[in-house]
């Protein structure tokens, strides 16, 4: 273990950036600022025997305890190994400037907080090494949207910088057109609703949470504003299928809004009730129904350019008997 006192030369800096200059230059550890980051929040670094954030600032006295200096391993079993699959398995079109995939339920799209396994970044860099130079964030490299981990569907990868920036105003301006399906538990009796839940991040801090549109007859000030759209597709005794488009692109936003309107979708374990959690364990799906199966925008030529996806074999197989 490392014990660090903190003098009055090194009060008021965050106490990530001093690690990341004092462990090269005093201890002759190599580590990154962002490693330093997940071993705070692994609690493998402590200040006074307490926990804390990386963006603490230190005081005079602070004595610092670092547990251990390497992260949690990372699980480097190829992803779509796992899934049984190779990467032209989910590659729809390739062109210079973008690639389309079919991303698959069970991989994470970019390198996050605490996840340690192969991202689908990994296997896009496996394979088009050159996107590292594209995009803003060297984490997230041509990535200009996601989808969650248990979900699958359409994405478009930027494979140049000029791709990226069209890409990324289309998305901020909500021109790009992506539709979804997902079945979700009990009916709908609407055949059309457009939700208004704003969203914030819950208590917990793990998960999203919605709030009440209004308080006291008041327009909610809490959150950010998000807006789902639904079609009923078709209803079932215990099921409706639904086309949903989001107008927003909040964290979770269509698992959090359906959940908050009474229908949590099927396969969803976070964003549920007990009882349905059970049912899902029960169902034993694997992942969460909700496929992102059309994707629209324009291309660096002003073309539209317009994919849609069929529903997995899995879900098809599920709908056989889901009453």
């Amino acid at each position: 273990m490392i014990e660090i006192k903190i003098t009055g030369e090194n009060k008021g800096t965050r106490t990530d950036k001093f690690l990341a200059e004092e462990l090269p230059a005093n201890h002759n550890i190599e580590i990154t600022r962002s490693q330093i980051q997940k071993l705070i929040n692994d609690d493998s670094i402590k200040i006074n025997d307490k926990t804390f954030n990386s963006s603490y600032r230190l005081k005079e006295g602070d004595v610092i305890n670092i547990i251990k200096t390497t992260s949690k391993e990372k699980d480097t079993t190829p992803a779509l190994e796992k899934l049984n699959l190779k990467i032209e398995d989910i590659i729809i079109k390739e062109t210079e400037d973008y690639i389309i995939i079919n991303k698959p339920a069970g991989i994470i799209v970019h390198e996050y907080e605490n996840i340690m396994q192969e991202t689908l970044v990994d296997v896009l860099l496996g394979k088009y090494p050159e996107l590292r130079q594209i995009g803003e964030d060297p984490a997230r490299p041509g990535i200009v949207h996601r989808i969650d981990r248990e979900v699958s569907g359409l994405m478009v990868i930027a494979r140049n910088q000029d791709s990226f920036d069209s890409l990324k105003e289309q998305f901020k301006d909500r021109s790009v057109q992506k539709y979804y399906k997902t079945l979700v538990y009990g009916e709908i009796v609407k055949d059309y609703d457009e939700i208004r839940f704003p969203i914030t991040r819950s208590k917990s801090r793990y998960k999203m949470a919605a709030l009440p549109e209004t308080v006291h007859g008041e327009k909610q000030d809490q959150g950010k504003i998000a807006i789902s759209e639904f079609d009923v597709i078709e209803r079932r005794i215990n099921y409706t299928m639904l086309k949903v488009k989001i107008k927003t692109g909040r964290t979770h936003q269509i698992r959090v809004h359906l959940s908050a309107y009474g229908n949590p979708l099927v396969g969803d374990d976070v964003y549920t009730t007990n009882k349905l959690r059970e049912k899902n364990k029960k169902k034993a799906l694997g992942r969460i129904f909700l496929v992102a199966y059309h994707l629209s925008f324009k291309d660096l030529k002003g073309e539209q350019q317009t994919f849609e996806i069929d529903l997995p074999e899995v879900l098809t197989e599920f709908l056989k008997t889901a009453k």
